[in-house]
């Protein structure tokens, strides 16, 4: 009876620990499955995005998307904010685009810190550098004045050394009216390197976050028309301001003129009905007409200036800012060469990105003239 007992015990035991060791199994199946089904959740969530994130055609853009058909691959479209960021060092349709703005930006921030540091005096200093090696000429001309061509090295070197005592009381002038305080203003200098700023980087950052979503894509092509508003009405400043500084009510009406022609541009292209690419020739077109409207006060100015030295020097700048845009927008609108041979210039070449260089040309050639009327007005004052 005893033994009977024991032996059932015993059979009872065993059978709770096979139990026991099935449910811990089922357990770990149990894990590894759901594991496993984690792991395959998280390859088929990478592939998603690696799938969308992946370089599309036209034909596949969304309409919000679509611009130009002659660009006929390398899309990016719907891509999350993080990849659309990184897509900046990417190699697609967008890159150079993004890039040629972008360097014309860190271009302009580095010559507004240069100015902001003081950059007349780094001028100077190159003035005097350069007029020392016109000294040591003069020195070395006046040494060697022995030979047939006496009298003729004799006169040179007089000649050279009343051009560098001439360069030199000019510097010296200058230096005289900035300690004064008598130096033009400098705030319209600044509000043109801050204009073309802000609009360079705000093309750069709307070819670069387009491509996320229909409603950034439109938050940000406003945010690039205003940036080309802006660096209009703001290159306008420094030459009215300056040129005109002794006749304040022409500085006004000249100012408060562009001033109010780009708020009206900016007005109608911000307005929802103006904003769909179907209107793209006629924002072409207000952005042409405030340009134009510098003809204005640009004659004034030549006409009352005439017989200044920089007339004909500041007139090659502006010529060539002027002539810089107007090519630029030029292949903005015939969309050449992708249109003679669609889908050759998809990456590298098409007309957006020539547009973008001529539009920093034509910065540039505008800051030169810029200097020069700051300098101009350091030198000369209000008589």
């Amino acid at each position: 009876m005893k033994a009977n007992i024991y032996k059932g015990k015993r059979l009872l035991l065993k059978r709770r620990r096979r139990d026991a060791m099935a449910d811990a199994d089922a357990v770990d199946a149990d894990d590894s499955g759901a594991q496993k089904r984690k792991e395959m959740a998280d390859d088929e969530g990478e592939a998603a995005e690696g799938e969308k994130c992946c370089l599309i055609s036209y034909a596949q853009l969304p309409d919000y998307l679509k611009d130009n058909e002659y660009i006929l691959k390398y899309y990016r479209a719907d891509w999350p904010l993080k990849q659309a960021f990184l897509s900046a060092f990417r190699w697609h349709n967008e890159t150079l685009n993004i890039w040629t703005h972008l360097i014309g930006f860190f271009l302009f921030l580095g010559l507004t810190m240069v100015h902001l540091n003081g950059v007349p005096r780094v001028m100077d200093l190159l003035n005097n550098f350069t007029s020392s090696f016109a000294m040591a000429a003069v020195v070395n001309a006046s040494d060697n004045n022995l030979d047939f061509f006496t009298e003729t090295r004799t006169t040179r070197s007089s000649e050279i050394f009343d051009q560098v005592v001439d360069q030199n009381k000019k510097t010296i002038t200058r230096e005289a009216i900035s300690s004064s305080g008598g130096a033009a203003a400098r705030w319209p200098f600044f509000v043109f390197l801050g204009g073309s700023m802000f609009c360079l980087l705000s093309s750069s950052i709307c070819h670069l976050l387009s491509c996320h979503s229909r409603r950034l894509s439109t938050l940000l092509l406003r945010v690039d028309y205003s940036g080309i508003a802006v660096m209009i009405v703001a290159s306008f400043f420094p030459p009215i301001y300056y040129i005109f500084q002794c006749e304040p009510r022409w500085q006004f009406i000249y100012l408060a003129g562009i001033t109010a022609f780009g708020l009206l541009t900016l007005s109608t292209i911000l307005s929802p009905a103006f904003s769909a690419g179907g209107f793209r020739n006629l924002r072409v077109l207000l952005f042409l007409a405030m340009g134009f409207s510098g003809l204005f006060p640009a004659v004034h100015a030549t006409v009352v200036n005439w017989s200044e030295p920089n007339r004909n020097v500041t007139l090659l700048y502006e010529a060539a800012m002027a002539l810089s845009y107007l090519i630029g927008t030029l292949f903005y609108l015939i969309r050449v060469p992708e249109r003679w041979k669609p889908g050759s210039f998809d990456l590298a070449g098409h007309s957006h990105q020539i547009f973008h260089v001529f539009v920093i040309l034509g910065a540039l050639a505008h800051y030169g003239a810029t200097l020069i009327f700051l300098e101009w007005r350091d030198s000369v004052g209000c008589v």
